[in-house]
């Protein structure tokens, strides 16, 4: 931080303190109500078509090759209840998207993405996180919020913040965390972590790509892995809203249950 007197900061180091602060913000861990509520955001792959990179690399043919399609999703595992007692009236239910692979429905990448989580704390030694509905429902209406009121952040218009939204709907949870990210169902993008390009077309494949993006930010991997000061959390839940435009938004909130 700086210490110096205001007299001696020039308008330049004030813009600089501002943009290091607002930085700080959007990554710092949240303390509410003497509970931890930790919070990270990944930021959307760019999207190359965007880039003004040549428009030959991208073309789309005027005929499907489908010997070139990637495979189809494979059955998920069932996450869990997806009718809990108490859920988010803001709670979006399913949203979905066409693709010349399949039918991208959002309970199916949250299928995948909990199981893939799973998958990863296994690796490291680590016990699964239950499926918690209630979480998963609060999860899906800020997904959704943050695609239909356009902003990408832990904290909403309204100034809430992750643990304000879940003790709006129920009040079980005495540590709460949240890794946000955004991304794009059938478009070129950058591949997580890789200088490769991603083109997600299936539900199983735009799940690991989130999972992917999480793991390859430090932060998003300590909330995932509880390193750090990260509590052992008991359960969690996934809330994916894909838009009509196939923006994806993606939530996956942690719990310590009281």
């Amino acid at each position: 931080m700086d210490r110096r007197p205001a007299a001696a900061s020039s308008d330049g180091d004030r813009s600089d303190r501002a943009v290091i602060r607002t930085l700080l913000r959007f990554f710092v861990a949240v303390a509410v109500i003497g509970a931890l509520a930790l919070g990270t955001a990944v930021l959307a792959p760019t999207v190359l078509e965007d880039l003004g990179v040549d428009d030959t690399e991208f073309a789309v043919p005027d005929s499907i090759d489908t010997d070139s399609l990637p495979p189809p999703s494979s059955n998920p595992p069932p996450a869990g209840e997806r009718n809990p007692a108490v859920t988010d009236p803001a709670d979006p239910n399913e949203s979905v998207y066409e693709t010349d692979v399949e039918r991208v429905d959002s309970a199916t990448v949250e299928d995948f993405v909990h199981a893939e989580v799973n998958d990863r704390r296994a690796e490291h030694g680590l016990e699964p996180l239950e499926w918690d509905g209630t979480v998963a429902s609060v999860s899906r209406a800020h997904s959704h919020d943050m695609a239909d009121r356009e902003y990408f952040d832990h904290v909403n218009p309204d100034g809430e913040e992750p643990m304000d939204r879940f003790t709006a709907v129920d009040d079980y949870c005495r540590g709460y965390g949240e890794n946000i990210a955004q991304t794009w169902v059938d478009r070129p993008v950058e591949g997580p972590g890789t200088s490769d390009t991603a083109h997600y077309q299936s539900a199983e494949a735009l799940a690991t790509g989130l999972v992917d993006q999480w793991m390859n930010s430090t932060p998003h991997r300590q909330a995932i892995l509880e390193e750090g000061t990260v509590p052992d959390w008991d359960r969690g839940g996934v809330g994916v809203y894909i838009a009509d435009d196939g923006a994806v938004y993606a939530s996956h909130n942690f719990c310590v249950e009281w």
